[in-house]
């Protein structure tokens, strides 16, 4: 799959838990809507209860007839409704009217007589209008007296409706809250795994030592099997590095004196038709020399019992390396001058000798004839730094990358190198914590190759 189109473990978590979210909230905004409602309904059933209940407490016997007597105001009372219409109705045991809308007698469905004690709530029409009605049955003497209430519906649908909205908006706001707090906590609970990651994006071969995050118990089992992994990787590396120097040791002792014999070959009197063959040789002989130096290196290099926190001035590094040189012949018409300042770091002087030395060797070798090479030093705050520059061909921005890799040259790069100096340069820079970059001449053509070491820690209290 796609990187881009990978699911990340944030969104699969966070989906996950918005779906049942959605699923569930609106049945149970659904639920809810309906018990509400429920409730709604029966406070204003229970309203028009008390209203007939009213009205059955007006009901009295006279002479064995039921009568009711309701004074005009005690009517507007009953009928008195900001939203709706009113009716009542109180008939006796045979039907006939005592009181009230005779109209309701046309409400369909017909509702049923009830008996004495109880009461009935439905949903009626009178004549294209909706009514909620509740009767009762009131003893009457011979029988049971009807008592009818009925209303409209316009403050129970603008109930349901204010009930509807209320439960639609807090179920949104609730899907919101819990949907952003959702998102927070997976962002927190998988903060530990980011920093994780983020910790293991920074370690190399170089950097092998165990991890010691506090993490959650989840990830404990993770940490310790990337702990375990780091062990092995440090004990393969540990072997490469040792096979590596001891190899490069056993190749110089051999090849030192092989070139010393082709030395000597040339100095004692012998056949001018094999002096170019001689050269040749030498030539070969002192460039696996050079290669199984630049091993030895490497070797020393990605050797971590090496402190490189001791307290140093790279001035210093490079008067060794100008001194060391100034015994050398260079290639005819070529120049190497030093512009030195004080330059305090921390680091190991003998690395930082071998990586001066690789990027002296390297313009030496590139620059071609009546080349000048210039080594500089100094500090600023961004810390100490050693730089070489030359007037040569230089090495194209697109080539540069590849150039600091093992065993890589540029595409129009001459000599006899072997590919490692600014690899072993770059290794030594790393392993002190700085970077190599190779830029522009000052005045071009040609390539500056600089050596960044990190300010030194602050002393102060």
């Amino acid at each position: 799959m796609a990187e881009g189109r990978r699911a990340s473990l944030h969104r699969r978590l966070f989906g996950w838990l918005l779906l049942p979210l959605i699923l569930v909230l609106p049945l149970l905004g659904v639920a809810l809507y309906g018990q509400v409602q429920r409730s709604a309904q029966n406070w204003l059933d229970e309203g028009l209860e008390d209203t007939a209940l009213t009205l059955a407490g007006q009901i009295d016997l006279r002479g064995g007839e039921p009568r009711v007597d309701i004074s005009a105001t005690m009517d507007r009372a009953l009928r008195f409704d900001r939203q709706d219409d009113v009716f009542y109705l109180v008939q006796g045991p045979r039907g006939d009217v005592l009181q009230g809308d005779a109209g309701l007698a046309e409400l369909q469905p017909r509702p049923r007589l009830q008996p004495a004690g109880s009461v009935y709530y439905g949903d009626v029409r009178l004549r294209d209008r909706e009514l909620r009605l509740v009767q009762l049955g009131r003893e009457c003497g011979k029988g049971a007296c009807q008592v009818l209430v009925a209303e409209t519906l316009n403050k129970r649908d603008a109930l349901q409706r204010e009930i509807a909205t209320y439960v639609v908006l807090n179920g949104v706001t609730l899907v919101v809250l819990l949907a952003l707090a959702g998102w927070w906590a997976i962002r927190q609970g998988l903060a530990p795994l980011t920093g994780l990651s983020s910790e293991l994006e920074r370690r190399d071969l170089h950097r092998l030592t165990p991890l010691a995050a506090s993490l959650p118990r989840e990830l404990v089992p993770l940490q310790a099997a990337f702990n375990r992994l780091f062990e092995r990787l440090g004990r393969a590396a540990e072997a490469q590095r040792e096979f590596l120097a001891d190899a490069a040791h056993q190749l110089r002792t051999p090849l030192t004196s092989l070139q010393t014999e082709i030395e000597l070959a040339l100095l004692e009197p012998h056949d001018a038709r094999v002096d170019p063959m001689l050269q040749r040789l030498r030539q070969r002989v002192v460039r696996s020399a050079r290669l199984a130096q630049q091993l030895l290196s490497l070797a020393r290099a990605e050797d971590r019992s090496v402190d490189v926190g001791q307290p140093l001035d790279l001035r210093d590094v490079a008067t060794e390396s100008g001194q060391d040189w100034a015994h050398r012949s260079l290639p005819s018409g070529m120049d190497l001058g030093f512009e030195l300042a004080e330059a305090p770091a921390l680091g190991h002087s003998f690395l930082l000798r071998e990586a001066l030395e690789n990027l002296i060797h390297n313009a030496v070798s590139y620059a071609g004839n009546g080349a000048r090479i210039t080594v500089r030093c100094g500090s600023g705050s961004t810390g100490a730094w050693l730089e070489v520059e030359d007037n040569g061909p230089g090495i194209p921005l697109a080539e540069r990358p590849a150039a600091l890799q093992r065993f890589r040259r540029g595409g129009k790069a001459s000599g006899t190198g072997s590919g490692l100096g600014l690899a072993i340069a770059a290794d030594i820079a790393a392993r002190h914590g700085g970077i190599l970059q190779l830029l522009d001449a000052h005045t071009p053509p040609g390539l500056r190759v600089r050596l960044s070491l990190p300010p030194l820690p602050d002393s102060r209290p």
